[in-house]
């Protein structure tokens, strides 16, 4: 299936800063299930920008600019082949042990309610079957609620709440799995949901380290590993970690406004 994508981000300040830098985790990479046909980055500083992939496999542009006034835009968009591999994750570049993402953050840590609810999940079973089970009571348990929760809603707190997004999803499944010792890393992305449909925002999940399979990807918003309908961005500890844009800005003073526009929609084959 072929997916085409636009997602552009725009900041708007009060007193313009000075100075921008800012790293784009916004470019798709290739593996076996998925094949950049087309991609490019508008944004500032980007023709004099860096771009290189990290130990993980992520693409990122590291970017810098001091000649805007009021505003930022940057736009990220393209074409991407997919193919159903049922979430396992193939012939990516990266160097990364996978006990790295054994590693407890801050947005992922599980408090005393958690270590409770993985306990059943830590048991003798296969480990792929525990993954789907896991993913299975989380969607049932955790309403996905628009508003319902913000960038810095850690794990702990989605699960006390009962309700989420895609980011709170990912995050406890995250959570529960390093607690029972499967590493797991956070997937930013974007998801079309079905044909002659489109999307409005991007998307998030989680991938999973199982044994003789490699990493595998569980969406716990929709109970499915992804498909044909995804296109993989990022992978990070955490939300923070792989966030879409991530910068520092020096000068300037006043409120900070962001807007997102995503647009995913099936291409004319």
């Amino acid at each position: 299936m072929r997916l085409k994508v636009h997602h552009e981000t725009q900041y708007s300040y009060e007193d313009a800063p000075s100075y921008l830098v800012q790293r784009l985790y916004l470019t798709p990479a290739n593996f076996a299930s998925q094949k950049v046909v087309k991609w490019a980055i508008e944004a500032p500083g980007i023709d004099e920008g860096l771009r290189y992939a990290d130990a993980a496999g992520n693409i990122i542009h590291l970017v810098t600019t001091s000649s805007f006034e009021g505003s930022a835009t940057i736009i990220a968009k393209g074409e991407v082949e997919t193919s159903d591999a049922a979430g396992v994750i193939r012939n990516l570049q990266g160097t990364v042990p996978e006990a790295v993402f054994l590693r407890k953050t801050p947005a992922t840590l599980a408090d005393d309610a958690l270590k409770a609810f993985a306990k059943p999940f830590a048991g003798k079973a296969p480990i792929l079957e525990r993954c789907h089970a896991l993913m299975k009571a989380l969607h049932e348990q955790i309403t996905y609620e628009t508003g319902s929760s913000d960038a810095a809603t850690t794990a702990a707190e989605a699960f006390a709440a009962k309700r989420g997004v895609c980011q709170d999803h990912a995050h406890l499944m995250i959570a529960v799995a390093r607690e029972i010792g499967i590493p797991a890393r956070y997937v930013t992305g974007y998801l079309v949901t079905g044909e002659g449909a489109s999307s409005s925002a991007a998307h998030a999940w989680a991938e999973l380290f199982v044994a003789d399979l490699g990493w595998v990807g569980f969406d716990a918003t929709n109970d499915q590993c992804p498909t044909d309908h995804y296109v993989r961005v990022a992978a990070g500890h955490d939300s923070v970690a792989v966030a879409p844009v991530r910068g520092s800005r020096r000068g300037g003073g006043g409120r900070e406004h962001l807007t997102v526009e995503v647009r995913v929609e099936i291409a004319q084959q």
